[in-house]
């Protein structure tokens, strides 16, 4: 089994190995192609983001961005990513339609072994002294907001629809439509129709709904 089957199996993978460290290098380099470039140079940028992920429907990326593998990555419609995006995608990572990430928004998939012996090194079936960790994917559903400097930690799942508080490190699932927060992460309370802005007028001002019509 080829080392990066390994990871979608959710076995102990090397990540030195030459395959992995060569999709990683093509990937870091084109990070580094699209930070050098100009906010305003979008076709540009939107060819450079499409060679990165591994599919991407449509949005924009504030930059800088870092991604690991990126062919692991899926992002759907209209998405929108602040400055400092960094998806570590060992394991496969899925963004659904219409998600915005505040800045400094971090997604992660690796996990290494607990113990220091182990993490330092163990042998693969032929003998071989190797580093290994393994990973577990992460999908976020349609509709989400991250604040500021959000965590989502291996294996998490994020439910349409939920909004998740600046800070947040994000252990464990998320229902749909919850408000969560905090260190490690929990739900707040639901997201209901009571949180729509036409309940806060002042803030409002003289704007309305899409659904609604001037009188």
């Amino acid at each position: 089994m080829r080392e990066e089957e390994k990871i979608m199996a959710g076995i102990l993978f090397c990540p030195g190995d030459p395959e992995l460290r060569a999709i990683k290098l093509r990937t870091h380099n084109l990070n580094v192609d699209y930070n050098a470039t100009y906010e305003d140079e979008t076709e540009k940028r939107n060819a450079i983001i499409r060679e990165i992920l591994g599919s991407f429907g449509s949005g924009f990326f504030q930059g800088p961005i870092y991604f690991h593998y990126g062919k692991h990555t899926h992002i759907g419609e209209r998405f929108f990513g602040n400055f400092n995006l960094t998806i570590q995608d060992d394991a496969t990572v899925t963004i659904g339609d219409d998600c915005n990430f505040g800045p400094g928004v971090t997604i992660v998939t690796p996990i290494h072994p607990m113990l220091p012996d182990e993490r330092n090194f163990m042998l693969d079936a032929q003998g071989n002294k190797k580093r290994f960790c393994y990973a577990k994917p992460v999908t976020i559903g349609n509709r989400c907001w991250f604040g500021a400097n959000v965590t989502v930690c291996p294996g998490v799942t994020i439910g349409d629809g939920s909004v998740i508080g600046a800070g947040a490190v994000v252990t464990r699932d998320i229902p749909p439509m919850s408000f969560a927060a905090g260190n490690p992460c929990r739900v707040i309370r639901e997201i209901t129709e009571q949180d729509s802005m036409k309940y806060k007028p002042e803030i409002l001002a003289d704007n309305r709904r899409s659904e609604e019509r001037r009188v």
